[in-house]
């Protein structure tokens, strides 16, 4: 039995190809796809290059967003049964050490990234060890689930480690799927939040998320719009998604004396400067990357209880067979969160 599988041979290149439809192993999982999300970390993949050390280019079936239905389980697989609806947790671990046992797997020595190091979703099969497998609530659907697994997820966990609660005045810069599931989450936990972003489009999606007031760097002094919309106070917390220099400053300086802040996109160098920006405001700063595997269930609860608009962040879907035009328009950012759904 074969299936359909997207490779990126690189420089832009996407080939869809027939391959065998894999078989569990001994603790895995094969799993029918039925929604998996295009992420701006894939186009590493996709020029020829990879965000991790080690990728095989053009060997891998990228997409570490995926959400599907179990068809077939390995041996020792007593956790799952066919029929269940799951999500796939991104990261790859040995099991046995401090990190995995923790639920962080990406921490563990041997990390290992699902469409990177490991086959994605982008195919009409995955075979994962059952552990990396979510459960998803009866009604989630399938394009929320994968959302969820790193848009809304890091959002949630970021969230919940800075505290934000409905007494903080939360600035977001950058609004793409992440700064966007950071609105609606920061809304549902009651927070008054500032939306941050150089285009306006963003900024009317982000205003649909409930972003108390939306501003954009290139038509406004952002720092003082943000000192007069807090009285001069200051924000309480802020989040960098944007993983520009200019971002990254504007949340480290728009917070007020104790404020807390979190760095959540991708970003090489910035230059800061802590006396002013963090030592003399006594401010806390966390990186923030992913969240811990047995989070997802409050992830998913929450965003049920809370009935929040996730599919609101998907700007377009398509079929697996339409891959090189999604990736296209993904790269010419033509498309916010896109992502391949199968009927």
């Amino acid at each position: 039995m074969t299936m359909q599988a997207v490779l990126f041979p690189g420089d832009k290149k996407v080939d869809i190809r027939e391959m065998d439809i894999p078989t569990p192993g001994m603790g895995e999982v094969l799993i029918q796809m039925k929604a998996s999300a295009i992420c701006r970390s894939d186009m590493s993949l996709y020029y020829g290059t990879s965000v991790f050390e080690g990728t095989k280019l053009g060997s891998i079936v990228p997409g570490h967003e995926p959400a599907g239905v179990i068809t077939e389980v390995g041996e020792g697989v007593s956790t799952f049964k066919t029929g269940d609806r799951v999500a796939v947790y991104l990261a790859l671990g040995c099991g046995e050490c401090p990190h995995c046992k923790s639920g962080y797997k990406m921490f563990c020595k041997e990390f290992k990234c699902v469409g990177f190091d490991a086959h994605g979703g982008d195919a009409d099969y995955l075979v994962v060890p059952a552990e990396n497998c979510m459960r998803l609530p009866d009604d989630m659907s399938f394009v929320t689930a994968a959302v969820s697994t790193d848009a809304v997820g890091t959002l949630f966990h970021a969230q919940k480690r800075l505290g934000i609660s409905g007494r903080d005045i939360l600035v977001i810069f950058g609004m793409g799927p992440m700064g966007g599931a950071g609105v609606m989450i920061a809304k549902a936990l009651g927070a008054t939040v500032i939306a941050v972003d150089m285009l306006d489009e963003r900024l009317e999606m982000a205003k649909e998320f409930g972003a108390d007031y939306i501003l954009n760097g290139k038509n406004v002094n952002v720092q003082e719009e943000i000192a007069r919309i807090t009285n001069g106070r200051g924000a309480d917390a802020a989040i960098d998604c944007s993983g520009s220099p200019y971002g990254e400053n504007d949340a480290l300086d728009c917070v007020r004396p104790h404020g807390r802040v979190a760095f959540i996109g991708e970003s090489k160098k910035t230059t800061i400067k802590p006396s002013a920006q963090f030592i003399r405001k006594q401010i806390s700063v966390i990186g923030s990357w992913y969240f811990p595997i047995q989070e997802f269930d409050e992830i998913t609860e929450f965003i049920m209880r809370k009935n929040l608009p996730v599919e609101k962040l998907v700007t377009h879907r398509f079929k697996l067979e339409e891959a090189e035009t999604a990736f296209r328009l993904f790269d010419e950012r033509k498309t916010e969160k896109a992502v391949f759904v199968w009927e």
